[in-house]
C-alpha cells in the first residue's frame, strides 16, 4: 500500500525495520531511546488502532506521523475526534515539503472519519518549525490553554518546558466523505 508517491518521495505504512532505523536515528540526535514507543506504534498500526505514515526517499525512511482515530488525552479526549500524534522529519530532510505530504496523508484519513482533526504541539524552540507549519495549514489553538501531560494547567501553576508541555490545536477539514 502507498498513501502518496511522486518522483522523490513515497509515503507508506510503517514496516518493522522502521523501528530500529528511527530509534537509531533519534539516538544519534541525542534523544532518549524511542524503540519501545516505535514498536507500540507498529503493533497498533497492525491492530488498526493507529495509522502510521512513513515518508521515504529512495529506500531510506526520512520521517513519519501517526494518527489516532480518537484523541485520548487533552481537551479532545474521548470526543471521537481523530488526533495527529508524533510528527517527525529527520533534520537533513526538513524544509523540502516532506512534512506537508505526511500531514496531507494523515488529514485525508482523518477526513474519512470526522469533519475535524486535532493535535498537540510542544512549546520550546525545537517545536518551532512544526508550530509554524500547523498554523500555515489552518490549525488554530482550541482555547483551553496549556496542558502538561494529561493535565490542564491552571493560571499561575508551575510547569516545566519539556516535551509534555503542550498547546492543543484543531482544524476543520472539508465535510466528511
Amino acid at each position: 500500500m502507498t498513501y502518496y508517491q511522486d518522483n522523490e518521495i513515497c509515503i507508506r505504512p510503517m514496516i518493522e525495520s522502521d523501528i530500529a532505523f528511527f530509534a537509531d536515528a533519534f539516538l544519534q540526535l541525542g534523544w532518549d531511546d524511542r524503540q519501545a514507543t516505535l514498536a507500540v506504534y507498529f503493533n497498533e498500526q497492525n491492530s488498526g488502532s493507529r495509522a502510521v505514515f512513513v515518508a521515504e526517499i529512495g529506500v531510506e525512511p526520512v520521517g513519519y506521523v501517526t494518527l489516532l482515530p480518537c484523541a485520548t488525552e487533552g481537551p479532545f479526549a474521548d470526543q471521537g475526534l481523530p488526533e495527529i500524534k508524533d510528527f517527525n522529519v529527520l533534520p537533513p530532510f526538513r524544509r523540502r515539503g516532506i512534512g506537508n505530504h505526511l500531514m496531507d496523508c494523515a488529514e485525508a484519513l482523518a477526513k474519512k472519519q470526522s469533519e475535524y482533526v486535532t493535535l498537540a504541539v510542544g512549546l520550546y524552540a525545537g517545536y518551532g518549525s512544526a508550530q509554524r507549519m500547523y498554523v500555515k495549514r489552518g490549525y488554530i489553538p482550541d482555547g483551553s490553554g496549556l496542558w502538561y501531560g494529561e493535565k490542564h494547567l491552571e493560571p499561575y501553576e508551575d510547569c516545566r518546558n519539556d516535551d509534555d508541555l503542550n498547546l492543543y490545536f484543531i482544524k476543520r477539514l472539508a465535510a466528511c466523505l
